[in-house]
């Protein structure tokens, strides 16, 4: 009996403001706090409310048979609870329904696998407690940042007690195997990995209205009749999005709301088709195959890689400026600076220095706070720059680098208005 598995990511990160080269050792006011409030407030007005709302009144009236998944980031947790704390209960009454499964990431939504297997612990530790602490859960899937996957990633995974970790259906993976099976990590052969479904998630989140879709608009009932003719070798479905496609990246008028209201009954209408969570369709299913992914993947852009936060000098630097900070930040023992510092982590502040097709007007410009990739490097490096001499006070120390130990880490270059054309 095939199933349909639905995962939403909801994240917001901390957007940092217009931060200059004169702010450095005058303020340590980094976030647009303005900003941050006003694009939460417009996102749980359109989104977040009613769209959770809406799953609370599905599963109530489909008896339990329509199941899903959500996992939110930390930083869209603090913000939420300072901000919109009925956000925080609407999730948490969906939580009661025993329909909801709540899945565990980097606590900051941050590139931390990539760079400090230490601190990609603490952060995934961090997240498992304020999700069990809100919710109820201890979560047993892991879905890292933007589906960030590889073999040795998984390894650490399976080292922090999780048994189901999700990943992209992309070629890189998969190697022309079906997005619908459930599969077993190289290395680690006890946990297992559902893919996403990258075409019929992004027929929901970026193809909705029409635009190289094969029908406009989309409709639940064209979309199980896709469901039922793909299902015929499928195990699972897995629809994996972010869950501001629902008001927020497709706004109400479009449709998108019906669409959500129709598809558990579309579906349930299926022969033999029923909802899951993650945990219970890698439950359900043996494993079919091995995966073998040496390399990073992600599900961003075409590429699936990591060059949407990593593929330019730029987000190169920042990211390393940023990590060579580690040591020096936990030997300060400063819970604010740490906490900083680990705000800073969030991959959104590399995506929006990304360079990729910013011509075309892309998702790359999307909640981007800076009018440039460039704008964005500026005001990062000033923020590293800042952090850095808050270090050196905390440290005592004036002569430009952080002792902690053996080493030094070089200080974080700000960029003078003379050289930011």
């Amino acid at each position: 009996m095939p199933s349909l598995c639905l995962y939403f990511q909801v994240h917001q990160p901390i957007r940092l403001r217009r931060y200059t080269f004169f702010d450095i050792g005058k303020s340590s006011e980094y976030a647009d706090q303005a900003s941050n409030r006003s694009i939460l407030k417009r996102v749980s007005g359109k989104c977040y409310l009613p769209a959770a709302s809406l799953l609370h009144r599905l599963i109530r009236s489909h008896h339990g048979k329509f199941r899903l998944a959500f996992s939110l980031s930390g930083t869209v947790l603090d913000q939420l609870e300072q901000s919109a704390p009925e956000v925080i209960h609407a999730f948490q009454r969906l939580a009661r329904t025993g329909c909801v499964e709540f899945l565990n990431e980097t606590y900051y939504h941050s590139l931390a696998c990539v760079y400090s297997p230490d601190e990609f612990a603490a952060q995934v530790q961090q997240h498992r407690e304020r999700i069990h602490k809100l919710f109820g859960q201890y979560a047993t899937t892991f879905r890292n940042t933007e589906l960030i996957y590889r073999d040795a990633l998984v390894r650490e995974v399976a080292n922090l007690g999780y048994r189901v970790i999700l990943a992209e259906g992309a070629a890189p993976v998969l190697r022309r195997r079906s997005p619908d099976k459930v599969y077993r990590p190289s290395g680690c052969p006890g946990l297992r990995v559902p893919t996403r479904n990258c075409r019929f998630s992004d027929d929901i989140a970026f193809r909705f209205t029409g635009r190289n879709s094969h029908s406009s608009p989309l409709t639940a009932g064209l979309f199980a009749e896709r469901l039922q003719r793909a299902s015929r070798k499928a195990q699972v479905i897995n629809l994996f999005m972010d869950f501001e496609t629902f008001g927020e990246h497709q706004w109400a008028e479009t449709g998108i709301m019906n669409f959500l209201r129709d598809l558990p009954a579309a579906v349930l209408a299926l022969p033999g088709f029923c909802f899951q969570t993650p945990a219970e369709a890698a439950a359900a299913y043996p494993a079919t195959a091995t995966l073998k992914v040496p390399r990073f993947t992600s599900w961003a852009d075409t590429e699936r890689d990591l060059s949407a936060w990593l593929g330019n000098t730029m987000q190169r630097d920042a990211a390393k400026s940023l990590y060579e900070m580690e040591p020096a930040i936990r030997a300060a023992s400063n819970p604010d600076l740490l906490h900083i510092w680990r705000l800073l982590q969030t991959s959104d502040h590399f995506y929006y220095m990304c360079t990729k097709h910013w011509s075309d007007g892309d998702v790359h410009k999307y909640f981007n706070p800076f009018p440039s990739p460039y704008d964005a490097y500026i005001t990062y490096m000033n923020v590293l720059a800042d952090l850095h001499s808050r270090i050196q006070l905390k440290a005592g120390r004036r002569d430009g680098t952080v002792s902690h130990g053996i080493r030094h880490y070089r200080r974080p270059k700000a960029v003078p208005p003379d050289e930011q054309d």
